[in-house]
């Protein structure tokens, strides 16, 4: 748990720099009205319009002073904070460029759907939690997790099962990171602004799921699940640019699924982030949603690929395009022993059924963790993966099939269709295969004849339409996004600007 009586503690890096600007005033008042001054003034002595040309020139100073950007040191072995991360990156200072500056009346620079602002919000709220890395889960560090602006480990074993020149492209990224991904590039896009007065969205950078994350397991109080959250929503509700529209114009990203946020009850699983007062209004980038819930905006897991330009991209499609398929299809996962008529242990049992048509990969005891070469293969190699709920009703893995252009089967609707709609084609027909999962359990269906069903133009046909997609699953590794391509992140932050541009003439909550 992260000590509050630190240097960086809550209460510290929350009293922001206003204290010291008041202490000046009250210091210049007390000496205005103190007893050495009162002989000086008179309205008759030449010496009282003296002294208040020299206090003026002081204060004039003494702003001039203040306006200037003096550099922040920090020590050479702490944990880089986004910010510095960004920097590092594109070789810019954090001051947004010329380019992407706000100017009155200027949209010649793509920004037509709106400008975003992000507040610099106190350490605690996400630099510090980096910093925190070995303790943010009980079982393992996550340091190597977090490490590469998020993006984790490079990928150097999937050497000889990818083309070679796209193998720094791939990395071990963990599915809960996508908090550090966004902060990231959005400090880097063009449509970034520094005057809050030009912005039509407001972005939060507080790393919500890795913040809960150290406290969801051992004996952690329902208190300590909800602090940082509970001094996000005060702090943010403190800024004068929420009182514009009481949080309407502001998003943040929550890089777990939306369950781990919403506990009803004390003893309950998670969080009640989503539901303290200052969360109501602001629009939430999560991997899995609430589907009724309109401020809950499902985005993609993040993936291994992350093509550093568009040629990785194009290179990438055509690979996946011409890769020869041996297997009908596959399955990679792990059965749930403790749960009764787990649907996982019944699709490994069907795979079985299968041999020579479908292939598995047993991902019991945590092997498949944030990907693995065997898992790539398998997908690479298959012309359908089957995609049951995981813990919950998301699961990375449909990521990571579509992007090695193997064809999702599903079982439910939320595992997709009502999930990711800014993301897939709108016809679920045309990508993926939806086969009812009771049927499964009844017997009065089988995976491998459905499949079958499919002609080779038909799986060719829909394993192009996935092909398409992949731009818009994958989170680019370069600060700047890709050229003429919209990345994942691209499309969520476009959606976000839509947004609230359609919901500035709606009645808003009050």
């Amino acid at each position: 748990m992260l000590p509050v009586s630190n240097p960086s503690s809550p209460e510290r890096l929350l009293k922001g720099p206003d204290n010291t600007a008041l202490d000046r005033k009250n210091s210049l008042n007390s000496l205005i009205s103190s007893s050495l001054l009162r002989p000086y003034i008179s309205p008759r002595s030449h010496r009282l319009w003296l002294l208040l040309c020299v206090l003026c020139l002081q204060l004039l100073l003494l702003l001039t002073l203040r306006s200037i950007p003096f550099p922040h040191h920090r020590s050479a072995d702490s944990f880089p904070s986004p910010a510095a991360v960004v920097s590092s990156i594109s070789g810019d200072s954090l001051e947004a460029p010329l380019s992407t500056r706000t100017q009155p009346g200027e949209d010649s620079d793509g920004c037509e759907l709106g400008r975003v602002f992000v507040y610099e919000m106190p350490k605690i709220f996400n630099e510090v939690i980096l910093q925190h890395c070995d303790n943010l889960n009980p079982w393992s560090s996550r340091c190597h997790a977090l490490s590469n602006e998020g993006f984790g480990k490079e990928a150097t074993s999937l050497s000889g099962v990818i083309p070679e020149d796209l193998v720094p492209a791939w990395f071990w990224t963990d599915q809960f990171v996508s908090e550090i991904i966004f902060h990231n590039r959005i400090l880097n896009h063009r449509c970034r602004t520094t005057e809050p007065d030009s912005a039509t969205a407001f972005y939060i950078p507080f790393y919500a799921g890795l913040a809960v994350g150290q406290y969801l397991w051992s004996n952690y109080t329902a208190e300590d699940r909800d602090r940082h959250c509970r001094m996000m929503t005060e702090w943010v509700q403190g800024q004068p640019q929420w009182n514009r529209s009481n949080g309407w114009d502001h998003f943040i990203t929550m890089g777990r699924i939306t369950w781990d946020f919403r506990r009803s009850n004390d003893q309950d699983w998670g969080s009640s982030c989503i539901y303290l007062p200052g969360m109501r209004n602001i629009t939430r980038l999560l991997i899995e949603r609430n589907p009724w819930d309109y401020f809950d905006v499902a985005v993609p897991y993040p993936t291994g690929f992350h093509p550093r330009s568009n040629s990785d991209i194009v290179k990438w499609q055509e690979f996946v395009r011409t890769r020869r398929r041996r297997t009908l299809f596959c399955f990679a996962g792990a059965p749930r022993a403790g749960i009764k008529n787990d649907f996982r242990g019944l699709l490994l049992h069907h795979c079985e059924e299968s041999r020579g048509t479908c292939r598995t990969v047993d991902c019991g005891g945590g092997r498949c963790s944030n990907g693995s070469s065997a898992i790539l293969e398998t997908f690479l190699d298959s012309d359908f993966c089957l995609q049951p709920r995981g813990d919950s009703f998301t699961r990375r893995s449909i990521f990571d099939c579509m992007v090695a252009g193997s064809i999702p089967v599903v079982f439910w609707h939320r595992t997709a269709y009502l999930q990711y709609k800014w993301f897939l084609p709108d016809e679920p027909g045309s990508y993926s295969v939806f086969i009812d999962r009771d049927e499964v359990k009844n017997g009065t269906t089988s995976i491998r004849e459905v499949l079958e069903r499919y002609s080779r133009e038909e799986v060719e046909r829909m394993r192009e339409r996935v092909i398409d997609s992949i731009p818009r699953l994958v989170y680019a590794r370069s600060p700047n996004g890709l050229e003429g391509l919209k990345d994942a992140f691209d499309v969520a932050l476009e959606g976000v600007f839509r947004r609230f541009k359609e919901q500035e003439n709606w009645y808003k909550w009050r």
